[in-house]
């Protein structure tokens, strides 16, 4: 899997620049990694030695200040360090962070996601400044907190139609959401690399489930004639959406349930293994009958849809309705537990050094 991702990233770089050279760079000189959540640590650690005094303290925020939970996928400044600020070396070590963090298939669908920002400025060549707006490499990394530390940290790489959240308390990485990867054209239909669909298995899969329903099924699972123009739980909103809506899992026959295992771990499968495997471990224990799926707009290929999954330790939405149904996001949730604020909580409540403070 490791040398198709290369290769793709070839692919990628051949037509795109030097962002993906870098990418390429980062495999061919950084050593193979056994990923967990030191591993996780210490990359981080690396990047930030890399940087050197005065992109260290750009990069730097408190773990308790408000940049952390300020993210947003739309195309904006952000704090922190962005590609252009990075030299080599400081971007192999932005690579391999993001390679420790995130499977294959996810560092992939990361940096594909980056490259698109090339095919907008290719299709909004008119557009005033699309040369700056649309920029592959306009993607910050932040460091929130001290690593070396034993209290929290965390870290967020994010840009256009990327955002992904990592805190870490008492020493392991304990929350990944809100995780948001979107596209657009959420399908190329031009150029060389007509056809890539970054999101294309996650929708594939939803749609198939849908259309897999009996009519009684598929009444319960409709919940909206037409789609909503955006994922629900945008940034800056609580994420309550009461009880959940749609098909039960528990009502659905066996191959049903299996094509929503596999639509969920598609999308947790971004995440590297432990990351992925705890996610998995979670949302079993809450109780997969528990989950609901549930589908809005059209089941017709290339007309507005949007689907989610809700259950007790998750909510993922995914829309596709704005561009002519060929502009797609996807974001994962946790029920209660974004940037950590769960564990954070009981971290607090037991830590004798809180208490204390009190």
């Amino acid at each position: 899997m490791k040398s198709l991702v290369i290769f793709n990233c070839f692919l990628i770089a051949s037509c795109f620049g030097a962002l993906f050279i870098d990418a390429i760079a980062a495999d061919a000189h950084e050593p193979v990694v056994e990923v967990d959540n030191d591993a996780m640590r210490q990359a981080v650690l690396a990047w930030r030695t890399n940087l050197g005094p005065e992109l260290t303290k750009k990069a730097s925020f408190k773990f308790a200040g408000p940049e952390r939970t300020d993210w947003h996928f739309v195309p904006k400044e952000r704090v922190g360090v962005n590609w252009h600020d990075m030299n080599l070396e400081q971007r192999r070590a932005a690579h391999n962070l993001l390679r420790i963090a995130l499977s294959s298939q996810g560092y992939f669908k990361a940096l594909t996601i980056m490259s698109l920002e090339q095919e907008l400025r290719r299709l909004e060549a008119s557009r005033p400044n699309v040369q700056n707006v649309r920029d592959p490499e306009r993607y910050w990394f932040a460091l929130f907190g001290d690593p070396t530390s034993d209290e929290p940290w965390g870290w967020r790489v994010e840009g256009h139609h990327l955002s992904l959240n990592f805190s870490s308390v008492t020493g392991q990485v304990v929350s990944i959401t809100p995780a948001f990867f979107g596209t657009n054209p959420a399908e190329l239909r031009d150029g060389p690399r007509a056809g890539l669909r970054v999101l294309g298995t996650e929708e594939d899969l939803a749609r198939e489930l849908i259309t897999r329903c009996t009519p009684a099924q598929y009444k319960t699972a409709m919940i909206a004639e037409t789609a909503p123009e955006d994922v629900l739980a945008l940034p800056g909103l609580e994420i309550n959406f009461g009880e959940p809506e749609g098909l039960s899992a528990q009502q659905m026959t066996d191959a049903q349930r299996a094509l929503l295992r596999k639509l969920i771990e598609e999308i947790v499968g971004n995440f590297n293994e432990e990351l992925r495997e705890r996610a998995l471990v979670e949302l079993e224990d809450a109780g997969f009958d528990k989950l609901h799926f549930a589908w809005a707009g059209s089941v017709e290929v290339g007309k507005g849809h949007y689907f989610r999954i809700h259950g007790p330790t998750l909510v993922i939405e995914y829309d596709n309705t704005q561009n002519n149904a060929n502009h797609a996001h996807l974001v994962w949730h946790s029920a209660d537990n974004n940037f950590a604020a769960d564990y954070l909580g009981r971290h607090y409540a037991e830590s004798p050094h809180h208490q204390s403070a009190k």
